[in-house]
């Protein structure tokens, strides 16, 4: 097992590098000038542009600039904003707590939701709880987050006068994104748990342990349920990510101090070192989240253990 997690973060840390190598070329080819967005033009002298450029590091060549963000994301800096000049994985850090609020809560709301719904249109297929939870997955899935969002808004909020529409202040402000969020998710669950229980279901030794006499509902809970998660584990992996990456949008819908809305003022600021961190620190937290899902494998599936050995 230590050689298997061993080699899970050797290939981590490729996906990472590859990452901040991506991402830093992406945002070296987008046309605007990072100098010219921080100051007036018209108050400072060529000669003190050309300073200020040089101090910034921007007048070198790429692989230059490459190799010195490199280095200095092995000592541990991510660099300092160009609009304030604040370090910023300090202020990543500060503003990440709200935003691993957001994404455990709505992750919990995908898969409570998604999981017992796909469970009850395996076990019930064809039957009106079936269909109603496809009707959910479909809606889940095809409602844009932001579209969601302000319809939650406009009818918790505006009309029923329930919960709050903005800010990150208590766990009723916390409601409404978290739900947003995790529908999303829970419509992608909802259809691959119930086509994975379909499948188990299926399968001889399903038919087996009812000829045993073993209840139906040990049957379902105790053994289908267990092997139909495996596909569903490595669904909720991938979706965990993908709401971290979509606070950007609900941040910004509900008002979330997050290092969503941090990257969303970054891109209108063109402020590059903020970017630069929040993607960097996101695709750490995204790798390290699917490690941790390939090493539960091995304790969800124990075949899944005697293959790797």
């Amino acid at each position: 097992m230590t050689q298997i997690i061993a080699v899970r973060l050797l290939s981590s840390v490729g996906v990472v590098a590859g990452s901040c190598i991506l991402v830093f070329c992406i945002l070296y080819v987008l046309p605007g000038d990072v100098v010219m967005n921080m100051i007036d033009p018209s108050s400072m002298s060529p000669e003190a542009i050309a300073n200020l450029r040089h101090q910034l590091g921007v007048d070198q060549p790429f692989y230059e600039q490459l190799l010195h963000y490199f280095s200095a994301l092995l000592r541990g800096d991510f660099g300092h904003s160009l609009v304030n000049s604040e370090p910023v994985l300090p202020k990543i850090l500060a503003h990440f707590p709200a935003t691993l609020e957001l994404t455990a809560a709505a992750s919990s709301v995908s898969i409570l939701v998604g999981v017992a719904l796909g469970v009850l249109a395996a076990i019930h297929r064809n039957k009106p709880i079936d269909i109603a939870a496809r009707i959910i997955g479909l809606f889940g899935i095809s409602m844009p987050t932001f579209w969601s969002g302000i319809l939650m808004i406009l009818v918790f909020s505006v009309s029923l006068g329930w919960l709050p529409a903005m800010g990150s202040d208590g766990w009723k402000t916390l409601v409404l994104p978290a739900l947003t969020l995790g529908l999303l998710g829970a419509g992608f669950i909802v259809r691959m748990v119930r086509n994975s229980m379909l499948e188990v279901l299926g399968e001889p030794f399903i038919t087996t342990l009812r000829a045993k006499g073993l209840p139906e509902r040990a049957v379902m809970y105790r053994h289908a349920l267990r092997n139909a998660l495996i596909p569903a584990v490595t669904m909720m992996g991938i979706l965990i990510g993908e709401m971290l990456a979509g606070t950007v949008v609900i941040e910004t819908v509900f008002s979330r101090q997050g290092i969503g809305r941090i990257i969303s003022d970054a891109i209108m600021s063109k402020d590059l070192p903020v970017v630069q961190g929040v993607i960097l620190f996101t695709a750490i937290v995204y790798v390290v989240i699917n490690a941790l899902v390939d090493i539960s494998y091995s304790y969800i599936d124990p075949r899944v253990r005697r293959l790797q050995h």
